[in-house]
């Protein structure tokens, strides 16, 4: 009797029942494909978070550089969003292969469009994992820039001269170019403070007194030991250098002042000669040639007179 009644309501209906389809498979793979992407997208914003937790934690760190944890943390967001975006796509069915061949003509077209930033990124990178330089040390470029560095960031270097001028370079020039780390391996620098005296001076005096004045200086450290040393025999001077070491690349320039100045007030107070180059031009007027020698001395009397040697 039900089914007589059944058939009796598709046939009142009018529809086949062969065109009837369950549709449970259906709605079960749907809801099994949004349960993993609900999990997707869970474990998507733990991950981030735990990156940005690990940033803040290393930014505190005094082992890793600090210019670098917003490098690594973007690295990180990147490789999560991008995996977490693929997993989604893969769950509900969707053909990546359309999408992948088209980012890959995207990525050539952003590589080109973007090939000095991305120079500049890896650039960074490069200088970081080398460890050429660091926040606060004091570097001389090849175009002869010296100074100290003020900030790294993924595209540039900015480095303060010693004339209080910021210098903005490209990290992938920095890391094609040769660079002078003053402060490496340590802080401590030798300066070079040459002198010149004249011949006929006692070397010993010389030697004792600039011992004395580096010794006195207080910029100069006690360790390494100051030294003078005898280099040349020069045109016109004997040639010694005066070494010693300040604790720090940016008082070169301070002690050198000091050095100099108190090597010339004691030079002046023991009468010790600097030298300097002299030429001396002597012009005989017997070696002029007869004919030239009479005119000029023609031309010499007519301007004498107050003529006009010529229009």
């Amino acid at each position: 009797m039900c089914l007589q009644s059944a058939s009796w309501k598709r046939e009142a209906s009018g529809l086949d029942p062969e065109v009837i389809h369950d549709v449970r498979p259906a709605i079960a793979v749907s809801l099994e494909a949004g349960t993993l992407s609900l999990v997707v997208l869970v474990w998507m914003v733990i991950l981030l978070r735990i990156g940005r937790q690990a940033s803040a934690l290393a930014t505190d760190s005094a082992y890793i550089d600090r210019q670098m944890v917003p490098i690594l943390q973007n690295v990180w967001s990147a490789l999560i969003s991008g995996g977490g975006v693929l997993l989604l796509l893969i769950l509900w069915d969707i053909d990546v292969t359309p999408l992948l061949a088209s980012a890959g003509i995207m990525g050539i077209i952003v590589g080109l469009a973007a090939r000095d930033t991305l120079a500049n990124f890896f650039g960074s990178l490069s200088l970081y994992l080398d460890g050429t330089y660091a926040v606060g040390d004091f570097v001389v470029l090849e175009t002869g820039e010296r100074g100290r560095v003020e900030d790294i960031s993924v595209r540039s270097t900015v480095i303060r001269t010693r004339d209080d001028i910021l210098v903005t370079v490209p990290n992938s020039k920095l890391n094609n170019a040769a660079i002078v780390n003053e402060s490496t391996p340590r802080r401590k620098r030798r300066i070079r403070v040459p002198v010149g005296v004249a011949y006929g001076t006692d070397i010993d005096q010389v030697e004792e007194s600039l011992l004395e004045l580096a010794e006195a200086e207080d910029l100069v450290q006690d360790r390494p030991n100051p030294r003078v040393r005898f280099r040349e025999f020069g045109d016109s001077a004997l040639n010694f250098e005066l070494l010693c070491w300040v604790s720090n690349p940016a008082l070169t320039a301070r002690a050198t002042h000091e050095l100099n100045s108190a090597i010339y007030k004691r030079f002046q107070a023991e009468d010790i000669g600097i030298p300097f180059p002299q030429r001396s031009i002597s012009i005989s007027a017997e070696e002029v040639p007869g004919e030239l020698f009479d005119r000029a001395a023609s031309n010499r009397k007519n301007t004498d007179d107050g003529g006009v040697t010529g229009e």
